[in-house]
């Protein structure tokens, strides 16, 4: 079976850990994994503060949620779809 996930996180910190957790424990190559870096989908919904020198200011906009694309080859994609969740993706669909 053959297609793509498209997983939407809250934070980059979030969506960089499915990266790694899809790549380690589903074996899925690297190159089969996309994290877009448009201008609209930069920041993520929330701070992670982990990774932010100032703390935004209250009621300060960020850009939208992450997401990771996922393609998947013979792979199952159940198995993909459940690690991305499990490191908090607010959803995944099949594109």
């Amino acid at each position: 079976m053959e297609g793509i996930l498209v997983a939407e996180f809250d934070t980059r910190r979030a969506a960089e850990l499915a990266v790694e957790h899809v790549v380690q424990e589903c074996g899925v190559q690297r190159t089969d994994v996309v994290q877009p870096m448009g201008a609209d989908n930069t920041s993520g919904d929330r701070p992670a503060l982990a990774d932010v020198k100032v703390k935004p200011k209250p009621g300060e906009k960020l850009e939208g949620p992450i997401e990771v694309s996922v393609d998947f080859h013979g792979d199952d994609p159940k198995r993909v779809a459940d690690a991305l969740k499990s490191v908090g993706a607010k959803a995944v669909r099949t594109k």
